[in-house]
């Protein structure tokens, strides 16, 4: 299954249009199989959440950091993994992120002790860095037919994983002991990387470079600092010292960085190359589709979940939930499909606005929907065909708009900003539900009106997504000398990553 390029900018075209759709659909299964993995390792641990303090002998606080790691490790891997890829190749990159998740995994499956836990959690967050290198790999190992579909499937992975990983880790918390989900993972992330060795072609698509490592640290200690910030504001205080520090901190480390990548000979991102209106816009859509994509994943299942007695809750179970939650996630797989079709026939701008104005519309029914189990499970299912249909449209347009040498790099910054959204999703979530609570037995309670109120917020993110797309000029790639040095035509044309 080895091919040969032509170029370290460009693979074999020829040789990957004579590629069979039997040819081609084992490394795409094995890619989406992958992403699915790494970001069912997101929520692995959300059911058993609530008994964390005992079960690591530790405070409410410490404990939240063995969710928040995974979340600060997969953005820096992300950006830092798609560098990678474009450098040495990306099937050696995508072995040693399935690698990362099997270590991760381990390492939280036989200790107790929390750092030791936290460390294993980060580890298992660097494993997300397969997703964006997956999706710029498939470009190169897929006919011009397949392209835009195992495109699509392969962003899908990304909300299927994070559904199913909520009712199967509820089930395997409930029937086995805690450290049965990591060595879950750890034995799905060697399956993954046996696949990947074995079933992926070996593309010789390395093109050489020298690592940005002050580019590294300094991204990691900006993300980190910004997004610690982010997640820990609702509990230390906005206005608290270290909440304030942290986030401006990180924002002067982020702007220093950004000086710092324009002056480098070989950066770690090419900020020239973002700062192109088609990329930009994308990545800041980017932003606003992964901030409504988190919002209803973490509304729904809190509303399921409330008790029937506050007289607006549904008493549902944590798996019973997650079971009802799962159908949106596979919805996002279902649709893309449909997203293929519709990058193929109108262009990856347009499908980006209609899958964005689904998203929005499913928000808005929820704001109806609050009376029942089956009710939101359906303004779920409408929310998810949205970022079904918008999420393969995103990479499609990056990967149109910037040279084949970049496109790992430029693909995991997208995926960064998605994950920006997502963080800053769950922090704004948690703001509007502590500020509007009614008094329930011994505790307090959000109340019926924050829930909708947060249903209204994610609609605003999705139909601000298609305000920014409105603006984001229509990009298609050329294929000529100057494509290896980023050079690239504008054209008033549907945007088709697979011509």
């Amino acid at each position: 299954m080895d091919r040969a390029t032509n170029s370290p900018a460009s693979p074999n075209v020829a040789a990957v249009e004579e590629t069979g759709f039997g040819t081609a659909i084992v490394p795409i299964i094995v890619l989406c199989f992958g992403g699915m993995m790494a970001a069912l390792s997101q929520t692995l641990v959300i059911p058993i959440q609530p008994e964390l303090p005992h079960l690591l002998n530790t405070s409410v606080g410490n404990a939240s950091w063995v969710v928040t790691a995974t979340l600060l490790g997969a953005a820096v891997a992300m950006p830092v993994s798609g560098r990678l890829g474009d450098m040495y190749g990306k099937q050696r990159v995508l072995a040693v992120s399935a690698a990362l998740l099997v270590v991760g995994s381990l390492i939280c499956a036989v200790s107790s002790i929390l750092p030791i836990v936290i460390a294993g959690r980060v580890v298992q967050g660097f494993a997300m860095g397969f997703i964006p290198v997956g999706i710029s790999l498939i470009r190169e190992i897929t006919p011009p037919r397949l392209t835009s579909t195992a495109i699509a499937a392969m962003s899908a992975t990304l909300g299927v994983g994070g559904a199913i990983g909520l009712p199967l880790s509820a089930w395997i918390a409930q029937n086995f002991n805690w450290h049965g989900l990591f060595w879950f993972a750890a034995g799905a992330g060697l399956v993954v990387m046996i696949a990947v060795l074995t079933l992926l072609p070996h593309v010789h698509d390395e093109n050489g470079g020298r690592l940005d490592l002050g580019g590294v640290i300094g991204l990691a200690i900006g993300l980190v600092s910004a997004l610690v910030a982010i997640t820990k504001g609702n509990a230390w205080g906005w206005s608290d010292g270290k909440t304030l520090g942290l986030l401006i901190g990180g924002i002067v480390v982020l702007l220093l960085w950004g000086w710092y990548e324009l002056r480098v000979t070989d950066p770690l991102v090419d900020l020239r190359t973002t700062a192109r209106p088609a990329v930009l816009l994308t990545n800041l859509a980017g932003l606003t589709v992964g901030f409504g994509m988190m919002a209803q994943a973490l509304i729904i299942p809190q509303l399921l979940e409330m008790p029937a007695a506050t007289g607006y809750g549904l008493g549902q179970s944590l798996l019973a939930a997650g079971l009802w939650m799962a159908p949106g996630g596979l919805m996002m797989l279902v649709f893309a499909p449909v997203s293929s079709r519709l990058i193929n026939g109108i262009g990856a701008k347009y499908t980006l606005m209609i899958g964005a104005t689904v998203l929005g519309t499913g928000y808005l029914a929820a704001t109806l929907l609050m009376h029942a189990p089956w009710q939101l499970a359906l303004a779920s299912l409408i929310s998810s065909a949205g970022v079904g249909i918008g999420y393969a449209a995103m990479p499609t347009l990056i990967m149109s708009s910037v040279p084949m040498n970049e496109a790992g790099a430029a693909v995991g910054l997208n995926s960064l900003m998605r994950s920006v959204g997502t963080t800053t999703a769950s922090a704004v979530m948690a703001a509007l539900l502590t500020r509007s609570t009614i008094p329930f037995g011994s505790a307090v309670v959000p109340t019926e009106s924050a829930f909708r109120l947060c249903f209204v917020v994610g609609a605003v993110a999705a139909f601000a997504t298609v305000a920014i797309v409105l603006f984001i000029p229509v990009v298609k790639a050329k294929a000529q000398a100057g494509q290896e040095s980023g050079e690239y035509s504008v054209e008033r044309d549907h945007a088709n990553a697979t011509a």
